[in-house]
């Protein structure tokens, strides 16, 4: 009986060291590596720039007069057609030059009509002998002088009548309005900002580039461009215009880019990010290249840890490639690796095949 209790004792004693040890083991550490993603020789083929969503017209609506806003029937988002009314002014000076001019045409008219008269009474007595010569011409000339004096009243009235019509504000284009910044009752000078109009179908990336890139820089060029806030979706686009000088303000040359399948997800004033292909205007083939501390070395040849991304996971995998010359930066790539692959470029010495890894 006591040899049967030590048994089952040492039994137990064995067992708990086991689970103990069991315990203690822990899962390999998953080792971080840095990457950089393959592209072409010089880097600078394929760029991506900043920009701003636009509506392919932005007009900055504002009155042609100055005076008091009476009547404002303009809203942020607000559709209208071309020809709507959207605001007026009180028009009070526009109104007393209009009557002004009004008056003064009248007095031309009457002063002419009374020429007018003048001269019929003075040819009569000149072709009777009754006056002179140089008192007939004296009279014509008062009259044509009355004449043009008239002439120029009605044109004056005209003038005020279109300052009338200035203090109206129309719509000139189908559009949406996308700024308001002005109130009812504001007293508005001409040419005052009221609001902003976005009219045209098409929609625009406006931005600028620099001035290393411009020059390779062309209309027609196509695009790839994509929006922060619409994720999972790309849209292509155009160049249409290219600056042919600097903006003193941001130092960059400006640049418009029409998206030729747009959206109405796209709204004016959005991000966006615009990738240029600078690669496809060269005549010579591609070049890949990778950075030298990312190439390693063994019997077999020269070597990559490319990393694969799936199921949470990510892993490195040893692949032998065939490499050209060395530049400043980099080797180049004769096979074995496509643009955009992630390659390892930190101890490569201590990566296996098929390691789990973290990237850094």
């Amino acid at each position: 009986m006591k040899y049967k209790s030590l048994i089952v004792l040492s039994g137990l004693l064995l067992l708990g060291v086991s689970c103990k040890e069991k315990q203690e083991e822990k899962p390999a550490p998953v080792r971080p590596v840095l990457y950089e993603e393959v592209g072409y020789f010089g880097g600078e083929n394929i760029r991506t720039f900043s920009g701003t969503a636009r509506t392919e017209r932005i007009i900055n609506l504002s009155f042609r007069s100055s005076g008091i806003i009476t009547v404002f029937n303009i809203k942020i988002g607000q559709e209208v057609k071309k020809g709507d009314l959207l605001a007026h002014l009180d028009n009070v000076q526009a109104r007393l030059g209009y009557e002004s001019a009004v008056s003064a045409q009248n007095s031309a008219e009457s002063q002419m009509n009374t020429a007018k008269l003048s001269l019929e009474r003075t040819r009569v007595l000149y072709e009777k002998g009754s006056v002179s010569l140089s008192e007939y011409e004296s009279a014509k000339n008062s009259y044509k002088t009355a004449q043009a004096s008239f002439e120029s009243a009605q044109r004056k009235v005209g003038i005020e009548q279109e300052q009338i019509r200035y203090g109206f504000l129309y719509a000139p284009e189908d559009g949406i309005i996308a700024a308001v910044n002005a109130e009812i009752e504001e007293n508005v000078n001409a040419g005052q900002n009221i609001a902003v109009l976005n009219a045209g179908t098409d929609m625009e990336i406006s931005l600028g580039l620099p001035e290393s890139i411009i020059p390779r820089i062309s209309n027609d060029m196509l695009v790839k461009i994509d929006f922060p806030v619409l994720t999972d979706t790309s849209f292509s686009g155009v160049v249409t215009e290219v600056s042919p000088s600097v903006d003193a303000n941001t130092a960059t040359y400006p640049v418009r880019i029409v998206v030729t399948n747009p959206s109405e997800a796209i709204r004016s004033g959005m991000a966006a990010n615009v990738t240029f292909d600078l690669g496809a205007l060269n005549n010579g083939a591609k070049r890949l290249v990778v950075p030298p501390i990312s190439v390693g070395e063994d019997g077999e040849g020269r070597f990559v840890f490319v990393l694969n991304e799936s199921d949470s996971k990510v892993t490195v995998e040893k692949k032998y490639i065939s490499v050209g010359n060395l530049s400043s930066q980099g080797f180049t790539v004769i096979k074995g690796l496509s643009v955009g692959d992630k390659i390892a470029t930190a101890g490569l010495q201590t990566l296996l095949d098929g390691q789990e890894v973290r990237i850094q």
